[in-house]
């Protein structure tokens, strides 16, 4: 049994299922590139036969990226394995994922299928894929529910028509840690060509137990973890990398494996996740929280202070905890600025792109005494937020709130290069202002989230502002970051307007 853990990560394509987690193509193009970093063994880029956007993300991230292997993903038929495919093709290393549903309840009441013919198609997928490259991933969909004679029958038979890596999803996240892990023990043991694929694991947290179930099944003989930055993901959340990578490197006594992951770019990648995806990781996060390795009791000071083993498994700095400042201000140059750029990953295809970037970086510096690199995540992203704000910009807002009297909005608004302006009245600033840009929009969407996060520390810190709009059951997370909050909480809120009024109807796939 091989000592490697391959980490699969899927935070483009199932952190994407993520209600309002939708990133452009740009932003896919920026987390690959520092997941690439991170040496990420396997990249999943997206859906490639959902729509045209998810095409081109995964025809981006297949260019940009060159040491990974980027996967896409298909449902067994040849229209979406084809089209992976071709998505694939400027890749260094391409993989082809393809999956079709095998529990009882899947196969009668979705696919219309009996065993025999699921079997059939799952083989025809694999040579299909087989036809585009060597390295091909089958997913039972459902597995977990699955009956394990029917799982080792269609695995044995994908295996013998070519599939390299062999994936066993609780799509529903229903298992527990011995039951699931078991599951892998039985394949594995059963299936008499077991030995000729990878067995690999996608643990949804439904019941809290992802991490738990994936390390259950790497015990018992896994090579493979699917899993997301900040355990994001459809419902509850995928598996989480940065749990399931530190768990196994911290625990060498128990797994007898370890990846070969750079675990310093873990908090720089939990980071920008967060602040593209406006999904605020919780202080009290393993790993990637806030809290994750400070100590506020005497008894754990001390001991700390001491020897950090007292209450410390691992280093934080190892994971990428450490004061990330970037010694640039208002005088630096534009040469330093793209420097520093590219070596967070952060690169333009145009010179007017980095023009506008470094513009804003001035802006910054002109508002901020200390510059950090969570700043600069920040002022990239909220400029690739604006980008999209194709319908409606902000142009200029006034709020006045004082002791005793009604706070008030005043905004103009460029509508599809029309200005229109509105005053309004709310129980806060940002209520205000919210209003204001409602009665010019008449979006008719409902507020279902609003969440400020500082970017770095200090009263002069950064805010990035999440606010969620639903829609005729349509869910949308907008973004937006400034100094001055209330300007952040109005970029947000107009972002999201803007994905409202685009058209997006992209298939999701279970797995």
């Amino acid at each position: 049994m091989s000592d490697k853990l391959i980490i699969f990560d899927t935070t483009l394509r199932d952190g994407e299922q993520s209600p309002g987690a939708s990133m452009t193509k740009d932003e896919k193009v920026r987390i690959a590139k520092l997941l690439e970093k991170m040496r990420v063994d396997v990249i999943e880029a997206g859906f490639p036969i959902a729509s045209q956007g998810d095409f081109e993300s995964v025809q981006a991230v297949a260019n940009a990226v060159k040491d990974s292997t980027i996967c896409g993903l298909s449902r067994a038929l040849d229209k979406d394995i084809d089209r992976v495919g071709e998505a694939l093709k400027g890749a260094n290393s391409a993989r082809i994922h393809t999956f079709i549903a095998t529990s009882p309840i899947h196969m009668e009441m979705k696919l219309r299928m009996s065993p025999d013919q699921v079997v059939e198609q799952a083989v025809k997928a694999v040579k299909r894929a087989r036809q585009h490259t060597d390295n091909v991933e089958f997913s039972p969909e459902d597995a977990g529910r699955s009956e394990l004679d029917f799982l080792c029958r269609v695995i044995e038979a994908v295996i013998d028509a070519g599939a390299t890596t062999i994936n066993i999803p609780d799509t529903v996240g229903y298992n527990v840690p011995d039951q699931f892990g078991g599951l892998i023990k039985n394949l594995i043991e059963r299936i008499p060509n077991s030995d000729k694929a990878v067995f690999s694991v996608h643990c949804h947290n439904d019941l809290g137990l992802a991490v738990a179930n994936s390390l259950s099944a790497v015990m018992n003989g896994a090579r493979q973890v699917e899993c997301t930055i900040n355990g994001l993901g459809e419902r509850a959340g995928n598996a989480s990398l940065e749990e399931i990578v530190m768990a196994v490197r911290t625990r060498q006594d128990i797994f007898g494996c370890d990846t070969g992951l750079d675990t310093t770019q873990i908090v720089p990648a939990s980071r920008l996740v967060s602040g593209i995806t406006g999904f605020p990781v919780q202080p009290n996060k393993a790993i990637v929280g806030a809290n994750a390795f400070a100590h506020e009791s005497g008894i754990h000071q001390d001991g700390v202070l001491k020897n950090r083993e007292t209450y410390e498994i691992m280093c934080a700095e190892d994971v990428g905890w450490s004061t990330n400042r970037m010694v640039l201000g208002k005088h630096s140059g534009r040469n330093a600025f793209r420097t520093r750029l590219n070596e967070l990953g952060i690169s333009f295809e145009a010179e007017e792109e980095l023009n506008d970037a470094f513009k804003r970086f001035k802006d910054l510096a002109d508002k901020k005494h200390e510059i950090y690199d969570d700043d600069l995540q920040a002022l990239v992203t909220d400029a690739s937020v604006e980008a999209e704000n194709e319908h409606v910009k902000l142009v200029a807002l006034k709020v006045c709130s004082e002791t005793g009297e009604r706070p008030d909005a005043s905004i103009t608004l460029s509508v599809d290069s029309e200005e229109r302006q509105a005053h309004s009245e709310g129980s806060g600033p940002v209520d205000a202002a919210f209003k204001a840009i409602e009665s010019i929009v008449n979006s008719g969407s409902d507020l279902q989230l609003y969440s400020v996060n500082n970017v770095t520390n200090g009263t002069d810190s950064q805010g990035e502002v999440t606010v969620r709009l639903e829609k005729g059951g349509r869910i949308i997370n907008g973004q937006g970051a400034d100094t001055d909050i209330v300007i952040a909480s109005a970029k947000a809120y107009i972002n999201a307007v803007n994905k409202i009024m685009a058209v997006d109807d992209r298939a999701h796939p279970q797995l």
